[in-house]
């Protein structure tokens, strides 16, 4: 392992620099106005390992929103606060194929529950259900959790993006009425929606990424402080998810191709890890078609296939 961390800190920054070229094959995000203003041809990642080792290349210290990434942990913080038979009795647990902000199966497929938690409808759901009487309690929590996953108490929430996806949220505000609608939401819609938002807009960099990939790669354990954060059975769902719908509907290929659980957002944000080894924080903001960061996802691929690091 010493010669792999060696190459690595060695060889990172050329394959950034290698791999920062796909962002020329993407788009940055502009359905959320406030997103747009990212560089488009930014690339950066830092890899941390459980001995506090660390390695960074190219523009890690980019801070940007966590956008999808965050409902793998509010996911963990529901389940954490109500169990896995009240969350999967709202939300299912199968990749659906389709775009995630489709409406489509909730329509079509009884009994009317979001597929999975990872998809819009899914982590709107998961977002009513996060213990606290108002918005701000259950946005408090959700920050307090996040903030020591990343080890950092100053993590906040970027209120122009914010006010930006708030103002621009339509088919996310159809889907929330839409499970209102069925009887998945009972709360009131407008406030799941602020603390959706919310968690959406918090802003990090690469490193606060890396280490909150790392206590998943250690099945819910901080390895630098050697504190259980999560349940070890809540983590193995979320990595399960990650594997199956972490990616949108390019999953499939992203575990053909990298084999790690991972989760991005489409503020170019890419959460993965190596179970048992490594948190890996990446950000490239140019988008493809499926909504995952062009050149983050080739750099994951390189460094895969460089160490062999699928767990296929």
């Amino acid at each position: 392992m010493d010669s792999e961390w060696s190459r690595l800190s060695t060889e990172l920054p050329g394959w950034v620099e290698a791999s920062r070229k796909q962002s020329s094959q993407g788009k940055v995000a502009s359905y959320i106005p406030e997103l747009a203003h990212a560089p488009w041809d930014a690339l950066g990642v830092t890899i941390l390992d459980g001995s506090s080792g660390r390695v960074n290349a190219g523009n890690h210290e980019l801070l940007f929103t966590l956008q999808s990434i965050s409902k793998v942990f509010t996911l963990l913080l529901a389940l954490m606060d109500k169990g896995e038979d009240s969350v999967f009795a709202k939300v299912g647990m199968e990749p659906t194929g389709d775009n995630f902000n489709s409406m489509l199966k909730l329509e079509l497929v009884d009994p009317g529950i979001p597929f999975n938690p990872l998809i819009n409808a899914g982590a709107i759901t998961v977002s009513s259900l996060i213990d606290g009487d108002t918005p701000a309690q259950k946005t408090e929590r959700i920050l307090s959790f996040f903030r020591e996953l990343a080890g950092d108490s100053s993590l906040t929430y970027n209120d122009a993006v914010f006010r930006s996806e708030t103002a621009t949220a339509h088919r996310n505000r159809s889907l929330a009425y839409f499970l209102k609608a069925n009887g998945v939401l009972d709360a009131d819609v407008e406030e799941v929606l602020q603390v959706y938002f919310k968690h959406c807009s918090i802003e990090v960099n690469c490193l606060h990424l890396a280490r909150m990939a790392l206590v998943l790669a250690y099945d819910g354990t901080d390895p630098q402080t050697g504190r259980q954060l999560i349940p070890r059975r809540y983590v193995q769902i979320a990595k399960s998810f990650m594997i199956t719908c972490g990616m949108y509907n390019e999953s499939g290929a992203f575990a053909i191709r990298v084999g790690l659980p991972a989760k991005s957002g489409v503020s170019g944000g890419v959460l993965a890890l190596v179970p048992g080894r490594y948190g890996i924080g990446v950000v490239g903001p140019a988008l493809n078609a499926k909504g995952n960061s062009t050149a983050g996802v080739h750099l994951l691929e390189t460094l895969s296939a460089a160490f062999d690091w699928s767990i296929f």
